[in-house]
């Protein structure tokens, strides 16, 4: 089968990678263009860039594919049967959705038409999500919208963060690629409408959805603290500057929203709902990441100091 990839980030390789092992025939990888990053804002591939390069096949960086009139020859003048996107990081115009006899196809990662949207392994987290998994789709016009092909389930544990789960759903999508592949070259796999009724979204993250308020419950707090890792991750203010919370768990205490209360040589927050954080590794502004102990022995943090802005008993 002659095929087409697009795909940018970590998470697409595995799929890339899973085709050319399987024996279909990648002619065109289509990724973002490089990027500026780091201190010296030189430019640096996409891993999928990378891996294509290692793979011995062709690689396309359009700035824009929509009304690329070069672009959309080259793709046409290639025939592919299907075009597989993962995580491009680009609408996918009606054009390129037509050109395929087999479609643009989808390896999203949330069991659709639950999180639909760019971070659906951050929010199922966050939202306490015990069970998610990924989904292979054919792209529509629409955002995460399209009939679905086939999906498999992942149970979320209590320890899983979003760093966790971003490899194991990536080999999970590029297994589940390739067996919506051959279940259509079959034809054993027949697209199935998404219920809209049980659509919910996923929007992209921002440097806010991190900011921890302690009027949820440590459970809630806890939840968003593992499904926001790396970034934007937890965090309140500490004495005027940024307290980063890299790990905490929830325990029942009645202690006033955002109020530190020491329990031995342990520091609990006060959270809604009649609950509390633990604090287990923290870091403050300028400072090395470092075990509550460790906070404790060196700024000496008092019963009743209250930690944020505005929070409730404040």
């Amino acid at each position: 089968m002659s095929l087409v990839f697009a795909g940018t980030p970590r998470f697409a390789v595995p799929t890339l990678e899973k085709l050319v092992e399987s024996g279909f025939h990648v002619r065109l990888v289509v990724t973002q263009p490089d990027r500026p990053r780091g201190r010296g804002m030189e430019l640096v591939p996409s891993p999928v860039k990378e891996s294509a390069h290692k793979l011995g096949i062709p690689v396309a960086q359009p700035e824009k594919i929509k009304t690329n009139a070069e672009f959309q020859a080259e793709l046409t003048a290639l025939k592919p049967e299907a075009i597989i996107v993962v995580g491009y990081g680009r609408i996918i115009p009606l054009w390129m959705i037509d050109l395929p006899k087999l479609g643009n196809l989808n390896v999203h990662a949330s069991l659709l038409p639950k999180y639909r949207g760019a971070a659906p392994i951050q929010w199922a987290i966050a939202s306490g999500e015990t069970v998610t998994g990924v989904t292979t789709m054919r792209i529509d016009a629409g955002l995460d919208t399209g009939p679905i092909l086939l999906q498999r389930e992942h149970p979320i544990g209590p320890h899983d963060t979003s760093e966790t789960m971003v490899p194991v759903l990536a080999i999970m999508g590029a297994e589940l690629m390739i067996e919506t592949l051959r279940g259509l070259q079959a034809g054993t796999v027949h697209p199935i409408p998404q219920n809209e009724d049980r659509a919910t979204l996923a929007p992209i993250l921002n440097k806010e959805d991190g900011r921890i308020d302690f009027r949820r419950s440590a459970t809630e707090i806890w939840n968003r603290l593992r499904g926001f890792q790396p970034w934007p991750g937890a965090f309140t203010s500490f004495r005027g500057k940024n307290l980063h919370v890299w790990s905490a768990r929830p325990v029942e205490a009645e202690i006033p929203p955002g109020t530190i209360q020491m329990e031995g040589h342990l520091p609990l927050v006060g959270c809604g709902e009649h609950s509390a954080l633990e604090l287990i590794e923290v870091q403050v502004e300028g400072k090395k990441r470092m075990s509550a102990s460790d906070f404790v022995n060196g700024y000496r943090p008092y019963d009743g100091e209250v930690l944020g802005e505005g929070v409730v008993g404040r």
